[in-house]
Order: C-alpha cells, then sequence, then structure tokens
C-alpha cells in the first residue's frame, strides 16, 4: 500500500440521528481511527439529520479518491443504493464504498464488553437461565436480516447462550416481544444488547424493554475502530471498479 499520507480519505457514513449523543459518540470514534492511523485523512459524513451531509463531505475532497465506510451494521439500501448514487454524484473521482460494519467477530467482541459493562457475569456464559436479545434497526432487505442473524450467531457462539434477533422496525419480532418468547422457554435472564452504532432513538426505545440489563450501543470502543479501519483496508486491495460497492 502507498504511504498512508497519499492514501484515499476514509470518509465515515453514519446515519444520522436527531439524539445529540450521536455526533459526539461517533466524532469520538473517529478520534480513535487517527490515533491508531496517524497521518490518514479520516472524515465524516450523513446520511440525514445531521451536519456534515455526505454530499458536502465528498464536495470538500475537491475530486481527491476516498473510501467511503458505512457506520452501518448490515447490508441495506443506504449500503446498496444511497452511497453507491453519493460516489456517482462526484465525476471522475475513485470513491470506494465498503462494505458494512457487520456482521464481523469485533463487533461480538464488543457487544460482550457492552453486556459486561452493564453487568452481564462470567457465570451467565452458558447458564441455563439467561439469553440476550440483539436489538437492531430492522430492515426490510433480506439480506439485512441475514446479518443481523450472523451477528446474533456470532454472539451466542461467544456467550454460549441462545441470543435472538429482534427490531426496532420494519420486521418482527420486537424486543418486547422476544423477550416474552425467551422467558416462556425457561429463561429469565434476559439481557438486551444494543446493536446500533451511536445512542439514538431506537437504541432507547430497545433498552427500555429489557426485564433485566440493557448494554448501551457498540459506541467508542478499540475494536470498533479498528473494524472500521479493517474495512477501509479491505476496500484497498479488493478489485474494485470505480463507484462500485466493495465486498470486504
Amino acid at each position: 500500500m502507498p504511504p498512508t499520507s497519499q492514501r484515499p480519505a476514509l470518509v465515515a457514513v453514519a446515519h444520522g440521528s436527531r439524539d445529540p449523543r450521536a455526533v459526539r459518540t461517533v466524532t469520538a470514534l473517529l478520534d480513535r481511527v487517527r490515533e491508531l492511523r496517524p497521518g490518514l485523512d479520516v472524515r465524516l459524513g450523513h446520511i440525514e439529520l445531521n451536519e456534515p451531509l455526505l454530499d458536502a463531505t465528498l464536495d470538500g475532497l475537491a475530486g481527491a479518491p476516498a473510501v467511503l465506510v458505512p457506520l452501518l451494521l448490515s447490508r441495506g439500501y443506504h449500503v446498496k443504493h444511497d452511497l453507491p448514487r453519493a460516489a456517482e454524484r462526484v465525476p471522475g473521482a475513485d470513491i470506494r464504498v465498503a462494505a458494512p460494519l457487520g456482521p464481523h467477530p469485533l463487533l461480538a467482541e464488543v457487544l460482550a464488553a457492552r453486556l459486561a459493562e452493564a453487568g452481564w457475569r462470567e457465570e451467565d456464559n452458558g447458564s441455563r437461565r439467561a439469553a440476550v436479545v440483539l436489538a437492531s434497526a430492522g430492515s426490510r432487505d433480506p439480506e439485512s436480516a441475514e446479518d443481523t442473524r450472523h451477528a446474533a450467531a456470532l454472539l451466542a457462539e461467544r456467550l454460549r447462550v441462545p441470543v435472538v434477533p429482534a427490531y426496532a422496525s420494519a420486521l418482527a419480532p420486537t424486543v418486547p416481544a422476544a423477550v416474552r418468547a425467551l422467558t416462556a422457554r425457561g429463561r429469565h435472564r434476559v439481557a438486551v444488547a444494543s446493536y446500533f452504532a451511536a445512542p439514538g432513538l431506537f437504541a432507547t426505545r430497545s433498552a427500555e424493554a429489557a426485564p433485566w440489563i440493557a448494554a448501551q450501543p457498540l459506541g467508542v470502543h478499540p475494536a470498533l475502530a479498528r473494524l472500521l479501519l479493517h474495512r477501509y483496508d479491505r476496500s484497498l486491495t479488493a478489485a474494485h471498479r470505480p463507484r462500485t460497492l466493495t465486498a470486504a
């Protein structure tokens, strides 16, 4: 690879939220990325609701190459359509779209850490009484649901308890419904893991449905910063056609 100073910019693409904690969280996460990769041009763009919007961030690059790294956890409309279209609006620029953050074992590491912070104990691992609801935003894209199920399986493997994906919108089961189903199976220590990159309305509502403990969103975590750089690096080394989604 070329020296860091000569590499394309890393443009982290967040969804955007009316919750002011979301921008603060993403900004702090990108500071971690910069610490891990000094000299790399790291920028932020939002799909909606917050400044800077992605189009403005791309305009600020003045045609320089970039990799759009979605701060999104699964495949879906934003990753498949919104980001490639944003790249296409910059004629002649070499702009790649990396894969979304999830599913990936590093996310299972962060989810487990957030659960531990909330009160998940070592003895809960493998317990016949414990279980986890993996709360996510939800999407009608079947590949998004597939990715979330894969993420739940990775966390289940790590914790050795059932992990049921649930959704704040678009899909079933809802978080309360998933909690009830696990309780009916004799799982009376049901935790809610927050499968959201940053705080927001969906994360807050999901946490309110927790009968026991609710973890914080993924947020600012060293493993998440490493994952952003992993997606960026994979995009640079993968076969690429300009302005198309690069699997990583």
